[in-house]
């Protein structure tokens, strides 16, 4: 499946001490372990002056595919897409 572009929403994104890279990911009462990291943008050399720079992941948890975005400036997590796992999908049907 695609990656369904959502309004972006503040999250909660537990992350490693050393790298900074995102462990787990708290959406509401749901906490996800992130399963991979499997795409990394810096922006952070080339951003809008607006919303300045940040990094955007997109990760794999055991129920879904989602990308998050960090924005430096403001230093908040974001949720920018979600991708329902499509094996979870034909499993339900």
């Amino acid at each position: 499946m695609a990656m369904v572009r959502v309004t972006p929403t503040e999250i909660a994104v537990g992350c490693d001490p050393f790298t900074g890279r995102p462990r787990s990911v708290r959406m509401g009462a749901d906490l996800m372990p992130i399963v991979r990291i499997e795409r990394v943008r810096d922006e952070s050399a080339a951003y809008p002056i607006a919303v300045g720079p940040r990094t955007v992941f997109e990760v794999r948890t055991p129920g879904a595919r989602i990308r998050l975005a960090f924005q430096h400036r403001t230093r908040r997590w974001l949720v920018e897409g979600l991708d329902p796992d499509p094996t979870e999908l034909m499993a339900a049907a």
